[in-house]
């Protein structure tokens, strides 16, 4: 099969194009015939190196962590999909394996795509939606009416955690961007946009019921004066060095800190397949670019500042 892959870690341009074997089918997987995927900072966050610790020094690589197309075998234990369904999900080997032809996904971690999204809008939607939901409800327990701050409400995830916030119920929403972004953020849904350069969202005192970094630009220990009563601070950045100082301030405060990262789950991308189905959430895609072109796509998505995503589409 076509493949974007990697032989050793580095800058974009360690990214090849060409012949991989096909991923081997197991009993409780699905082989999906992949038409989209999509890039997002894990996926370079991987190729630089900067996570070898766990991904380990086995090559080559194939990165991506979006797969949206169509099943093209069912395992032995498959019973919810059939050959030829439109399906959409995670991969959840621990590097990747959307940015190529045929990609697995374990049938609990996979959804159907629905009617009304093409290929590549589902491509965009798996890794940053799912991240979004677990960040806000698993891990921030959003209950109705609380107000809600999302940091990076225009990137990958912030986009997706706007509109969720919405349909979960948030009283009021505050997105986090660029000015350039505003007017997007606010069509999202946002109550309120604060325009990152020019205000310290962490010097509204006692404002949030919840802080969603998405961003990774803050910390709990900046951000805890913002929280009210009980609140929580969510992340999908972890900082190690911090992690220590952190743990310790939460231990004699009223408000949390939660660093997380998402997990595949078939029916959490059900649930956001409702939304998509009802209009309640959409993915915001900024760039299609062939497969071929994902070097590209990398320094595109490692330069920073572009909203939502990235997609990648195969022919």
């Amino acid at each position: 099969m076509k493949a974007a892959y990697f032989e050793q870690y580095g800058p974009a341009e360690v990214l090849q194009f060409g012949e991989q074997p096909t991923p081997i089918l197991k009993a409780n997987q699905i082989l999906v015939r992949v038409r989209a995927s999509s890039v997002n900072p894990i996926d370079w966050k991987v190729r630089s190196g900067e996570l070898k610790i766990l991904t380990g020094r086995s090559f080559p690589k194939i990165p991506g962590r979006d797969v949206a197309g169509e099943v093209a075998a069912v395992g032995d234990n498959v019973t919810r999909f059939r050959i030829g369904d439109r399906v959409y999900g995670m991969p959840n080997d621990g590097v990747g394996g959307a940015n190529a032809e045929y990609a697995l996904l374990f049938e609990t971690g996979a959804a159907f795509i629905p009617e009304q999204l093409s290929f590549e809008q589902a491509g965009a939607v798996p890794l940053a939606a799912i991240t979004a939901l677990q960040g806000l409800y698993t891990h921030g327990r959003l209950l109705s009416g609380d107000r809600v701050l999302i940091n990076g409400a225009s990137g990958g995830v912030g986009s997706f955690a706007v509109q969720i916030a919405k349909a979960l119920g948030a009283g009021e929403v505050t997105g986090v961007c660029s000015t350039t972004h505003k007017e997007l953020v606010q069509t999202l849904g946002a109550t309120r946009v604060l325009n990152r350069d020019e205000y310290d969202f962490t010097q509204d005192r006692s404002r949030y019921d919840l802080i969603f970094d998405a961003a990774g630009k803050s910390s709990f220990m900046a951000s805890r004066a913002a929280l009210r009563r009980n609140g929580r601070y969510v992340t999908t950045m972890p900082d190690p060095a911090g992690f220590v100082v952190n743990a310790v301030a939460t231990a004699f405060s009223d408000k949390s800190q939660h660093m997380f990262m998402a997990k595949e789950s078939g029916p959490d991308l059900s649930l956001i397949s409702a939304w998509l189905q009802q209009g309640l959430i959409k993915p915001i895609i900024t760039k299609n670019l062939p497969l071929h072109s994902i070097a590209e796509a990398h320094r595109l998505s490692e330069k920073g500042g572009t909203p939502g995503k990235i997609v990648l589409t195969i022919e």
